[in-house]
């Protein structure tokens, strides 16, 4: 069985870094730093997508978009993990399943190399074969190529996807494959609005019901 994970709000609890990167970028234009809550609500659609929605929120202009991601995703690379945790359980449950014998990879916004800085810093790189990062295509989820492309760099086969949010959602759906909601992560919408599979709360929980996901 192959298991595709989102990073952001699914495996790691990366909003404080991200904060702190966007604070710094404002800060470096005058500007006051929004606060925690706001900027993940911005989480989920890739960091350039991410400033444009701080740019807007702050009354900054669009027109200094580019020079403005660069900055934010300069301030990040410098200090990608310094605040950002592994959500509790993810590394047992992990074990649990590179121990089971599947196949695992990340697909994220994200851009693929703080992505990987990120996972190796924590720890979680030994558990994922495949990494495909926001700027690895030319789209990005909810678009389902960047989830067809993990599954073809896992050999094929039957797949799970595992995530936190609306685009992941969205993109389960897309790619046809059955998805297993995180509820603790970056979500806005009531559960019970996302399409589903399963929903579990506790990674700890997580290798049992992937396992009765995949009819074992």
């Amino acid at each position: 069985m192959n298991i595709v994970f989102d990073l952001d709000g699914t495996l790691i609890d990366s909003a404080p870094d991200i904060h702190a990167a966007v604070a710094k970028m404002l800060a470096d234009e005058g500007r006051e730093a929004l606060d925690l809550v706001t900027v993940t609500s911005f989480i989920g659609n890739g960091l350039p997508k991410l400033v444009e929605r701080v740019i807007v929120r702050a009354g900054m202009d669009l027109a200094d978009h580019p020079r403005l991601t660069k900055a934010t995703l300069d301030h990040y690379n410098a200090a990608s993990a310094d605040l950002t945790r592994p959500f509790p359980g993810v590394i047992a449950a992990l074990s649990a399943l590179q121990d089971a014998g599947h196949q695992m990879a990340v697909c994220t916004n994200k851009p693929v190399a703080p992505a990987r800085d990120i996972l190796r810093d924590l720890g979680l790189e030994v558990f994922f074969t495949t990494v495909v990062g926001g700027d690895s295509l030319a789209v990005t989820k909810p678009d389902p190529a960047p989830l067809h492309a993990c599954v073809v760099a896992l050999g094929g086969g039957a797949t799970i996807y595992v995530g936190d949010s609306e685009v992941d959602a969205a993109t389960a759906a897309a790619a046809k494959v059955p998805f297993a909601l995180f509820t603790e992560g970056y979500r806005k919408t009531p559960v019970e609005d996302l399409p589903h599979d399963a929903t579990f709360s506790d990674f700890h929980a997580l290798p049992a019901l992937l396992n009765d996901m995949a009819g074992g």
